[in-house]
């Protein structure tokens, strides 16, 4: 499978992520390495990308989202989840985390070292157009920690065969507690 983890800065996309290629045996990219030189100086000034920013970024998302790929990349509109999946050669699985502003501010105030910086939030809420069913996303609320959101992504959604790609073998429409899914193949 082609996998974004997806959301606003500091929902824990690149940890994630991470996690949930080191535990399904995939490879993992920070989307956050693919942005041009030019819009990690315009985040670090504090300006807020637009689309026209973007649009270089999310075509290197889309080149780099082979099978077997988790790539944690923001993906805020609709718009842009098109581009990525039109660019990706193949089917493209959105896990969306989502969260409180209170929460993600206070994750983003405790990390170091990061180009994003927390006066961007609410921007990128003001961006964000959350996936549509339609788009058939798994959702899952951050407030949970970071081995569960794994775990329960793994063994409840993200049911894989045995291969390096991690081919999604079940296909469910599922709601539990904080978590939700709408997996296909």
């Amino acid at each position: 499978g082609r996998y974004i983890v997806m959301g606003v800065s500091g929902c824990g996309k690149s940890t994630i992520g991470a996690a949930l290629a080191r535990r399904l045996d995939l490879d993992f990219v920070d989307g956050d390495m693919l942005h041009p030189a030019a819009n990690i100086q315009k985040m670090t000034r504090q300006q807020a990308l637009d689309d026209t920013d973007r649009a270089p970024w999310l075509d290197r998302v889309a080149g780099r989202l082979s099978p077997g790929t988790i790539i944690a990349c923001s993906a805020l509109k609709r718009a842009y989840r098109d581009r990525i999946r039109a660019g990706a050669g193949g089917p493209v699985t959105f896990i969306y985390l989502c969260g409180t502003a209170d929460t993600l501010t206070s994750r983003m105030n405790g990390r170091n070292g990061h180009f994003m910086p927390p006066a961007l939030l609410d921007s990128q809420f003001a961006t964000l157009e959350e996936p549509g069913a339609d788009e058939n996303p798994l959702v899952v609320q951050v407030e949970a920690s970071k081995d569960a959101i794994v775990e329960h992504a793994t063994t409840t959604y993200l049911v894989t065969d045995s291969s390096k790609y991690g081919r999604v073998m079940a296909h469910r429409s599922v709601k539990l507690g904080r978590f939700e899914a709408l997996i296909t193949d």
